[in-house]
Protein backbone atom coordinates (compact mmCIF):
# COMPACT_ATOMS: atom_id res chain seq x y z
CA UNK A 1 0.00 0.00 0.00
CA UNK A 2 1.11 3.60 -0.42
CA UNK A 3 -0.50 6.51 1.30
CA UNK A 4 -2.43 9.10 -0.85
CA UNK A 5 -3.58 12.68 0.07
CA UNK A 6 -6.94 13.28 -1.05
CA UNK A 7 -6.29 16.26 -3.83
CA UNK A 8 -4.45 13.22 -5.76
CA UNK A 9 -7.16 10.64 -5.53
CA UNK A 10 -8.16 9.99 -9.26
CA UNK A 11 -10.80 7.29 -10.53
CA UNK A 12 -9.67 3.83 -10.85
CA UNK A 13 -6.84 3.55 -7.84
CA UNK A 14 -8.00 0.38 -6.05
CA UNK A 15 -8.60 1.31 -1.78
CA UNK A 16 -5.75 -0.69 0.30
CA UNK A 17 -7.30 -0.63 3.47
CA UNK A 18 -10.74 -0.19 4.69
CA UNK A 19 -12.52 3.75 5.42
CA UNK A 20 -14.76 4.40 8.04
CA UNK A 21 -17.58 7.13 8.15
CA UNK A 22 -18.37 9.29 11.04
CA UNK A 23 -20.38 6.46 12.67
CA UNK A 24 -17.71 4.07 12.38
CA UNK A 25 -19.90 1.88 9.41
CA UNK A 26 -17.89 0.66 6.67
CA UNK A 27 -17.73 3.02 3.92
CA UNK A 28 -15.13 1.59 1.48
CA UNK A 29 -13.97 -2.00 1.23
CA UNK A 30 -10.36 -2.70 1.00
CA UNK A 31 -9.94 -3.60 -2.79
CA UNK A 32 -12.95 -0.90 -4.03
CA UNK A 33 -11.92 0.92 -7.49
CA UNK A 34 -12.47 4.95 -6.71
CA UNK A 35 -14.99 6.53 -8.62
CA UNK A 36 -15.54 9.93 -9.02
CA UNK A 37 -18.57 9.39 -6.34
CA UNK A 38 -16.84 7.88 -4.03
CA UNK A 39 -13.81 10.28 -4.39
CA UNK A 40 -16.31 13.20 -3.67
CA UNK A 41 -17.43 11.40 -0.22
CA UNK A 42 -13.98 11.18 1.05
CA UNK A 43 -13.12 14.69 0.63
CA UNK A 44 -16.83 15.65 2.45
CA UNK A 45 -15.43 13.98 5.04
CA UNK A 46 -12.05 15.61 4.97
CA UNK A 47 -10.08 12.63 5.03
CA UNK A 48 -6.33 13.94 4.73
CA UNK A 49 -5.83 11.01 2.23
CA UNK A 50 -6.33 7.02 1.62
CA UNK A 51 -4.15 4.18 1.43
CA UNK A 52 -4.27 2.36 -2.23
CA UNK A 53 -2.64 -0.06 -3.69
CA UNK A 54 -0.98 0.04 -7.18
CA UNK A 55 2.56 -0.76 -9.12
CA UNK A 56 4.50 1.73 -7.17
CA UNK A 57 3.40 0.19 -4.04
CA UNK A 58 3.68 -3.50 -4.39
CA UNK A 59 5.41 -5.77 -1.35
CA UNK A 60 4.79 -2.14 0.87
CA UNK A 61 3.75 -3.29 4.33
CA UNK A 62 2.48 -0.60 6.41
CA UNK A 63 2.39 -0.76 10.05
CA UNK A 64 -0.23 1.14 12.29
CA UNK A 65 0.48 0.08 15.67
CA UNK A 66 -3.14 -1.84 15.83
CA UNK A 67 -5.57 -2.95 13.17
CA UNK A 68 -8.12 -1.22 11.64
CA UNK A 69 -10.79 -2.68 13.27
CA UNK A 70 -9.22 -2.62 16.85
CA UNK A 71 -8.53 1.04 16.28
CA UNK A 72 -12.38 1.77 14.89
CA UNK A 73 -13.52 -0.38 17.75
CA UNK A 74 -12.12 2.13 20.28
CA UNK A 75 -13.32 5.08 18.29
CA UNK A 76 -16.84 3.90 18.64
CA UNK A 77 -16.43 2.43 22.47
CA UNK A 78 -14.66 6.07 23.40
CA UNK A 79 -17.84 7.63 22.02
CA UNK A 80 -19.99 5.91 23.86
CA UNK A 81 -18.26 7.36 26.94
CA UNK A 82 -18.66 10.33 26.26
CA UNK A 83 -21.86 10.75 25.11
CA UNK A 84 -23.33 8.87 28.36
CA UNK A 85 -21.32 11.39 30.76
CA UNK A 86 -23.41 13.71 32.31
CA UNK A 87 -27.12 12.41 31.23
CA UNK A 88 -29.27 11.11 33.95
CA UNK A 89 -27.93 7.80 33.11
CA UNK A 90 -27.61 5.36 36.41
CA UNK A 91 -24.34 4.53 38.25
CA UNK A 92 -24.49 1.35 36.82
CA UNK A 93 -25.27 1.71 33.40
CA UNK A 94 -21.75 4.48 33.62
CA UNK A 95 -19.78 1.74 35.07
CA UNK A 96 -20.45 -0.39 32.16
CA UNK A 97 -19.35 2.06 29.66
CA UNK A 98 -16.18 2.71 31.80
CA UNK A 99 -15.84 -0.85 31.12
CA UNK A 100 -15.58 -1.41 27.73
CA UNK A 101 -13.11 1.29 27.79
CA UNK A 102 -11.02 -1.12 29.80
CA UNK A 103 -11.99 -4.44 27.94
CA UNK A 104 -10.80 -2.29 24.67
CA UNK A 105 -7.78 -1.00 26.29
CA UNK A 106 -6.40 -4.31 27.27
CA UNK A 107 -6.82 -5.69 23.37
CA UNK A 108 -4.71 -2.27 22.98
CA UNK A 109 -2.18 -3.36 25.12
CA UNK A 110 -2.33 -7.10 23.94
CA UNK A 111 -2.06 -5.89 20.24
CA UNK A 112 0.91 -4.09 20.66
CA UNK A 113 2.90 -6.34 23.00
CA UNK A 114 2.13 -9.18 20.66
CA UNK A 115 4.38 -7.37 18.06
CA UNK A 116 8.04 -6.65 19.35
CA UNK A 117 9.14 -3.87 16.52
CA UNK A 118 5.46 -2.02 16.59
CA UNK A 119 6.02 1.68 15.55
CA UNK A 120 3.99 4.61 14.76
CA UNK A 121 2.71 4.85 11.47
CA UNK A 122 1.12 8.65 12.00
CA UNK A 123 -0.46 9.29 8.79
CA UNK A 124 -3.66 7.90 10.26
CA UNK A 125 -7.21 8.07 8.62
CA UNK A 126 -8.84 10.16 11.08
CA UNK A 127 -12.26 11.88 10.40
CA UNK A 128 -11.95 15.46 10.78
CA UNK A 129 -15.22 15.89 12.60
CA UNK A 130 -14.68 12.78 15.54
CA UNK A 131 -11.20 14.84 16.15
CA UNK A 132 -11.39 13.85 19.69
CA UNK A 133 -12.21 10.21 20.02
CA UNK A 134 -9.71 9.13 17.43
CA UNK A 135 -6.92 11.31 19.25
CA UNK A 136 -7.33 10.04 21.97
CA UNK A 137 -6.92 6.13 20.82
CA UNK A 138 -4.16 7.89 19.06
CA UNK A 139 -2.39 9.02 21.84
CA UNK A 140 -3.10 5.94 24.03
CA UNK A 141 -1.59 3.71 21.21
CA UNK A 142 1.58 6.29 21.20
CA UNK A 143 1.94 5.57 25.05
CA UNK A 144 1.72 2.24 24.85
CA UNK A 145 4.07 1.56 22.53
CA UNK A 146 6.64 4.29 24.67
CA UNK A 147 5.93 2.66 27.47
CA UNK A 148 6.69 -0.80 25.95
CA UNK A 149 9.93 0.24 24.41
CA UNK A 150 10.68 1.69 27.97
CA UNK A 151 9.85 -1.65 30.13
CA UNK A 152 6.94 -0.96 31.63
CA UNK A 153 5.42 -4.48 33.12
CA UNK A 154 2.30 -4.98 30.99
CA UNK A 155 -0.09 -4.50 34.13
CA UNK A 156 1.28 -0.71 34.57
CA UNK A 157 0.69 -0.65 30.45
CA UNK A 158 -2.77 -1.18 30.74
CA UNK A 159 -3.06 1.48 33.41
CA UNK A 160 -1.00 4.36 31.26
CA UNK A 161 -3.34 2.56 28.41
CA UNK A 162 -6.65 3.69 30.40
CA UNK A 163 -5.59 6.91 31.43
CA UNK A 164 -4.43 8.05 27.96
CA UNK A 165 -7.67 6.59 26.43
CA UNK A 166 -9.35 8.48 28.43
CA UNK A 167 -7.09 11.63 28.84
CA UNK A 168 -9.48 14.00 27.47
CA UNK A 169 -12.57 13.29 29.52
CA UNK A 170 -12.88 15.90 31.09
CA UNK A 171 -13.87 17.86 27.92
CA UNK A 172 -17.07 17.18 28.54
CA UNK A 173 -17.30 19.27 30.93
CA UNK A 174 -16.01 22.54 29.00
CA UNK A 175 -18.14 24.61 26.55
CA UNK A 176 -17.92 22.97 23.13
CA UNK A 177 -17.50 26.41 21.51
CA UNK A 178 -14.88 26.59 22.93
CA UNK A 179 -12.99 23.38 22.42
CA UNK A 180 -13.97 24.15 18.43
CA UNK A 181 -13.39 28.00 18.37
CA UNK A 182 -11.96 29.00 15.06
CA UNK A 183 -9.12 31.15 16.34
CA UNK A 184 -6.74 31.96 19.50
CA UNK A 185 -8.43 31.62 23.10
CA UNK A 186 -9.02 34.71 25.44
CA UNK A 187 -6.80 34.45 28.73
CA UNK A 188 -9.90 33.83 30.19
CA UNK A 189 -11.39 31.29 27.48
CA UNK A 190 -8.47 29.46 28.17
CA UNK A 191 -8.46 29.00 31.78
CA UNK A 192 -11.83 27.54 31.56
CA UNK A 193 -10.31 24.86 28.81
CA UNK A 194 -7.70 24.14 31.19
CA UNK A 195 -9.96 23.08 33.80
CA UNK A 196 -10.50 19.63 31.70
CA UNK A 197 -7.48 18.30 33.62
CA UNK A 198 -8.69 18.12 36.79
CA UNK A 199 -12.45 17.84 36.17
CA UNK A 200 -11.97 14.90 34.35
CA UNK A 201 -9.63 13.27 36.93
CA UNK A 202 -12.18 14.01 39.46
CA UNK A 203 -15.15 12.62 37.32
CA UNK A 204 -13.18 9.07 37.70
CA UNK A 205 -11.99 9.47 40.77
CA UNK A 206 -16.12 9.10 41.42
CA UNK A 207 -17.11 6.27 39.62
CA UNK A 208 -14.49 3.80 41.69
CA UNK A 209 -12.99 1.35 39.24
CA UNK A 210 -10.42 3.59 37.56
CA UNK A 211 -6.94 2.76 38.93
CA UNK A 212 -5.20 5.53 40.54
CA UNK A 213 -2.36 5.50 37.83
CA UNK A 214 -4.55 5.84 35.03
CA UNK A 215 -6.27 8.70 36.95
CA UNK A 216 -3.31 10.47 37.57
CA UNK A 217 -1.99 10.55 33.82
CA UNK A 218 -5.55 11.79 33.20
CA UNK A 219 -4.50 14.79 35.81
CA UNK A 220 -1.21 15.28 34.87
CA UNK A 221 -0.88 14.89 30.78
CA UNK A 222 -0.42 19.00 30.34
CA UNK A 223 2.15 19.36 32.69
CA UNK A 224 5.84 20.37 31.04
CA UNK A 225 9.13 19.08 32.19
CA UNK A 226 10.07 22.68 33.03
CA UNK A 227 6.86 23.49 35.25
CA UNK A 228 5.43 25.66 32.55
CA UNK A 229 2.32 23.23 32.19
CA UNK A 230 -0.90 22.44 34.25
CA UNK A 231 -2.80 21.99 36.38
CA UNK A 232 -0.22 22.22 38.88
CA UNK A 233 3.04 23.52 37.24
CA UNK A 234 5.00 20.60 38.08
CA UNK A 235 8.50 20.25 37.61
CA UNK A 236 10.78 17.37 35.81
CA UNK A 237 10.80 13.99 37.69
CA UNK A 238 7.39 15.10 40.28
CA UNK A 239 5.65 14.94 37.27
CA UNK A 240 4.14 10.63 37.31
CA UNK A 241 5.95 8.82 34.69
CA UNK A 242 2.82 8.44 32.99
CA UNK A 243 2.02 11.93 32.89
CA UNK A 244 5.50 12.45 31.38
CA UNK A 245 4.83 9.79 28.57
CA UNK A 246 1.20 11.33 27.84
CA UNK A 247 2.73 14.74 27.59
CA UNK A 248 4.60 13.67 24.56
CA UNK A 249 1.79 11.67 22.75
CA UNK A 250 -0.88 14.28 23.12
CA UNK A 251 0.95 16.95 21.96
CA UNK A 252 2.62 15.57 19.06
CA UNK A 253 -1.29 13.38 17.92
CA UNK A 254 -2.65 17.07 18.07
CA UNK A 255 0.29 19.07 16.37
CA UNK A 256 -0.19 16.74 13.32
CA UNK A 257 -4.12 16.48 13.17
CA UNK A 258 -6.14 19.09 11.28
CA UNK A 259 -8.15 21.38 13.15
CA UNK A 260 -10.91 24.24 12.65
CA UNK A 261 -8.19 26.99 13.18
CA UNK A 262 -5.25 25.17 11.44
CA UNK A 263 -3.95 22.90 9.22
CA UNK A 264 -2.24 20.22 10.83
CA UNK A 265 1.76 19.94 10.53
CA UNK A 266 3.63 16.93 8.60
CA UNK A 267 4.43 14.49 11.42
CA UNK A 268 8.21 15.27 10.35
CA UNK A 269 7.27 18.49 11.73
CA UNK A 270 5.68 17.11 14.15
CA UNK A 271 8.97 15.38 15.29
CA UNK A 272 11.00 17.97 15.24
CA UNK A 273 8.88 19.92 17.90
CA UNK A 274 8.85 17.73 20.31
CA UNK A 275 13.12 16.89 20.09
CA UNK A 276 12.85 20.64 20.16
CA UNK A 277 11.25 20.50 23.44
CA UNK A 278 13.66 17.93 24.83
CA UNK A 279 14.31 18.90 28.65
CA UNK A 280 12.11 22.02 28.48
CA UNK A 281 8.75 21.08 28.06
CA UNK A 282 9.47 17.36 27.50
CA UNK A 283 11.19 14.83 29.15
CA UNK A 284 14.30 13.75 27.39
CA UNK A 285 14.23 10.03 27.78
CA UNK A 286 10.44 9.54 26.43
CA UNK A 287 11.31 11.79 23.94
CA UNK A 288 14.60 9.76 22.98
CA UNK A 289 12.34 6.28 22.65
CA UNK A 290 10.18 8.64 20.85
CA UNK A 291 12.54 9.24 18.36
CA UNK A 292 13.06 5.68 17.94
CA UNK A 293 9.29 4.21 17.69
CA UNK A 294 7.76 6.80 15.72
CA UNK A 295 7.49 6.75 12.06
CA UNK A 296 6.86 9.84 10.67
CA UNK A 297 7.23 9.07 6.67
CA UNK A 298 5.87 5.24 6.71
CA UNK A 299 6.53 2.96 4.08
CA UNK A 300 4.12 3.70 0.74
CA UNK A 301 4.45 7.47 1.51
CA UNK A 302 5.28 9.27 -1.60
CA UNK A 303 7.40 12.33 -0.76
CA UNK A 304 9.25 15.19 -2.67
CA UNK A 305 12.76 15.95 -1.89
CA UNK A 306 14.71 18.84 -1.43
CA UNK A 307 16.08 18.62 -5.22
CA UNK A 308 12.95 18.18 -6.33
CA UNK A 309 12.45 14.43 -7.03
CA UNK A 310 9.84 12.58 -6.06
CA UNK A 311 10.15 9.32 -4.50
CA UNK A 312 8.34 6.14 -2.20
CA UNK A 313 9.80 5.36 1.33
CA UNK A 314 10.39 1.74 0.93
CA UNK A 315 12.18 1.44 4.62
CA UNK A 316 12.88 3.33 7.81
CA UNK A 317 15.90 3.09 10.11
CA UNK A 318 15.54 2.52 13.48
CA UNK A 319 15.77 5.56 15.34
CA UNK A 320 16.07 8.11 12.56
CA UNK A 321 12.54 8.53 10.74
CA UNK A 322 13.44 11.68 9.18
CA UNK A 323 15.66 10.29 6.79
CA UNK A 324 14.15 6.45 5.41
CA UNK A 325 15.15 5.14 2.35
CA UNK A 326 13.39 6.28 -1.04
CA UNK A 327 12.94 4.40 -4.15
CA UNK A 328 12.78 7.41 -6.40
CA UNK A 329 10.32 7.89 -9.12
CA UNK A 330 11.78 7.81 -12.38
CA UNK A 331 11.88 5.91 -16.17
CA UNK A 332 14.97 3.90 -15.14
CA UNK A 333 14.96 0.13 -16.11
CA UNK A 334 16.69 -0.47 -12.63
CA UNK A 335 15.13 1.32 -9.36
CA UNK A 336 17.23 4.00 -7.70
CA UNK A 337 17.16 4.25 -4.32
CA UNK A 338 18.45 7.06 -1.93
CA UNK A 339 19.28 6.12 1.48
CA UNK A 340 19.11 8.79 3.36
CA UNK A 341 20.69 8.22 6.35
CA UNK A 342 23.45 5.81 5.47
CA UNK A 343 24.82 7.78 2.13
CA UNK A 344 26.73 10.65 3.13
CA UNK A 345 26.53 11.78 -0.35
CA UNK A 346 22.99 12.41 0.25
CA UNK A 347 23.17 14.19 3.96
CA UNK A 348 22.22 17.54 2.28
CA UNK A 349 18.77 15.70 0.51
CA UNK A 350 15.94 16.11 2.71
CA UNK A 351 11.79 15.43 2.72
CA UNK A 352 10.39 18.71 2.03
CA UNK A 353 6.63 16.92 2.14
CA UNK A 354 4.51 14.17 1.32
CA UNK A 355 2.92 14.72 -2.40
CA UNK A 356 0.95 12.67 -4.90
CA UNK A 357 2.45 10.82 -7.51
Amino acid sequence: MRFVPSSGLKPGMIIGRELYGYNNELMLAKGTILSPIEINRIKILKYQGVYIVDQYSENLIVDSGISEHLRNKAVKTLKSVFNNIGTDRDFNFKKDVLAGAMSVTGEIVQEITTNKNVSVNMIDLKVFDDYTYYHSVNVAVISVILGYAIGLHRNDLYKLGLGTLLHDIGKVFVPKELLNKPGKLTPEEFEKVKTHSWKGSDYLKEQGDIPFESNITVLTHHEKYDGSGYPNNLIGEKIPDFGRIAAVADVYDALTSDRPYRKGLLPSEGMEYIMGGSGTLFDPTVVNVFTKRIVPFPTGTTVLLSNGLKGIVVENHPGCGLRPKVQIICDSPLPIYYDLYNDLELLNITIIKIVEI
